[in-house]
């Protein structure tokens, strides 16, 4: 199963004390007398704090005491990267059955009583299961955007969201929303501080857009606040950078399909190397006007100034200078350029 950011685990610290929570837990696929080991993350680490063993119907029985929801991670002992992850919440009596898929190793959660988190997870694994045997894992993203959008409440939502982590800037308003549905109790918990750490600082549709002033080619200053009354796409692009130049003819689609409407590009290279800069402008076809860098790859100030951490990505602004919509591609982009110029 795809990774969710594991260190996010080990926010949690182990817990000795508080209110009682029970798990009874049926694991089918595995063989009678398999070790199963517990962890709870403690100083930046899973630690194992248990060790269970399922008889001859897989059964295992867990215990824990806290004033707070821990998590707790189950794993077969033979088989270390197949984690099953359990949210439990004070006074939660959770049963669950799951089964160990040995072509995928991983567990898929079959059913699931006594908590709203869990049954959240159990519709996880069951997706990513049925993706996985369908072979349409570029499915995924999607169905689990959709998925977590619809119980954004959940502390497991905020535990699942991390799936999402290394494309942040294209599912930051999905953060954003689980961030906020959050119930007022749990506000203070780790896995939601997680949230408003991630999300400190990120510019969000409806945010007012930072200006951007930097040199073009020729070594004229030329402001994004210049642009102001029409709809501007702010693409973040290098010459070195493959997927941006394989989105380039779609970008250029999009200047030649709307620029007679009020929309602009204004395009903020993070490049280093000028003349690399210069010739994948001219080999592209990037006609627009716009072009500005300070040549200072990564650490531009364009770049920096808007959060960004992979490219190629993209901000569309409104007339007034409002954000709209971050990283969106090909009919997605074309369909909000519409929008908003209507």
């Amino acid at each position: 199963m795809r990774k969710i950011a594991i260190w996010l685990l080990l926010l949690f610290p182990i817990t000795l004390w508080g209110q009682k929570m029970n798990l009874s837990c049926t694991l089918t696929g595995l063989p009678e007398g398999t070790r199963i080991m517990v962890s709870e993350p403690d100083g930046g680490r899973l630690v194992i704090v248990d060790t269970l063993t399922t008889n001859r119907r897989g059964n295992v029985k867990l215990d824990r005491y806290s004033d707070i929801p821990i998590m707790v991670v189950l794993t077969p002992e033979r088989h270390p990267n197949a984690m099953l992850h359990v949210i439990m919440l004070p006074n939660e009596n959770i049963t669950l059955a799951a089964s160990y898929l040995a072509d995928y190793n991983c567990f898929v959660i079959n059913e699931t009583k006594g908590s709203d988190n869990m049954s959240l997870y159990r519709d996880y694994t069951t997706l990513y299961a049925q993706l996985l045997r369908e072979k349409r894992t570029d499915a995924l993203p999607d169905s689990i955007e959709a998925l977590l959008r619809q119980r954004p409440g959940l502390l497991m939502s905020a535990f699942l969201v991390t799936f999402f982590e290394q494309q942040f800037d294209q599912y930051a308003s999905l953060y954003l929303a689980v961030r906020d549905a959050q119930d007022s109790l749990w506000r203070s918990h780790d896995f939601v501080r997680y949230l408003d750490s991630r999300l400190q600082g990120v510019l969000l549709p409806g945010s007012e857009a930072p200006d951007i002033a930097l040199e073009d080619r020729d070594g004229k200053v030329r402001r994004l606040s210049d642009l102001r009354g029409k709809v501007v796409l702010i693409d973040f692009w290098a010459s070195w950078c493959r997927p941006c130049r394989m989105e380039n003819p779609n970008v250029v689609r999009i200047y030649n399909l709307f620029k007679s409407r009020g929309f602009e590009i204004f395009s903020v290279s993070l490049d280093k190397d000028r003349e690399a800069w210069l010739k994948a402008i001219a080999d592209d076809g990037l006609l627009w006007p716009n072009h500005v860098s300070d040549l200072r790859g990564w650490s531009s100030a364009g770049g920096q100034l808007y959060g960004i951490r992979s490219i190629p990505a993209t901000v569309l602004i409104d007339r007034e200078g409002k954000i709209v919509a971050r990283n969106l591609r090909g009919r997605e982009l074309e369909t909000k350029i519409r929008q908003t110029l209507e």
